[in-house]
């Protein structure tokens, strides 16, 4: 079934977003299967989507769990959507991978509101090291039953003070300053919000 989630996924993103056929990284880490990282052109917008592709082909699991559900659980992809895009040498595939890795290697679960942390720029020349899960414009991808539906996940960039803010106030308090402030979560070059 891993494949045919795989080709479902790629088959509603390529309807859901549209335009060209996207150009694909490959990423491989040690004991992981392999994660694409498509890139779709920019829209009228000029919005550039960078999608993860393999995260979902097996459930997120319960880390406490003995024996993982190979059909039940949560899965995800993750679209990061920058203005202009982030450059082709930036390295922003590598670390969707990583990101979209890290339910296989650390465990992880993948949901809104989520607050992944690097600790190192996530892509090259940036100010933020972090990333915030929210929900995306695409919607979920029902799979054959008992399997749970494929979420697209949001990968908004954030900034060392603004993880801080994160765990101290909330998801929803971080983004009720950028609402406050007019902030573009999408432009790559947009400052921190003012907390």
């Amino acid at each position: 079934m891993t494949d045919s989630v795989v080709a479902s996924v790629r088959a509603h993103l390529l309807g859901q977003i549209g335009g060209p056929e996207p150009t694909a990284a490959s990423v491989t880490f040690l004991g992981v299967e392999p994660l694409d990282v498509l890139r779709f052109a920019p829209d009228d917008e000029d919005l550039v989507r960078y999608v993860t592709l393999g995260c979902s082909r097996h459930p997120m699991g319960d880390p406490g769990e003995l024996v993982a559900d190979p059909l039940r659980g949560p899965r995800a992809e993750l679209i990061l959507t920058l203005r202009g895009g982030a450059g082709v040498a930036s390295g922003v595939a590598r670390t969707l991978a990583v990101l979209a890795a890290a339910p296989s290697v650390e465990g992880v679960v993948l949901v809104e509101d989520a607050l992944l942390d690097l600790g190192e720029p996530l892509w090259k020349d940036t100010p933020f090291t972090a990333v915030l899960l929210g929900e995306s414009a695409i919607p979920d991808l029902p799979l054959p039953e008992p399997a749970d539906a494929v979420r697209f996940l949001a990968v908004v960039p954030i900034t060392g003070t603004e993880a801080a803010w994160v765990r101290l106030r909330g998801a929803g308090a971080l983004r009720d300053a950028w609402a406050e402030a007019g902030i573009d979560v999408r432009d790559p070059h947009r400052g921190a919000a003012s907390l």
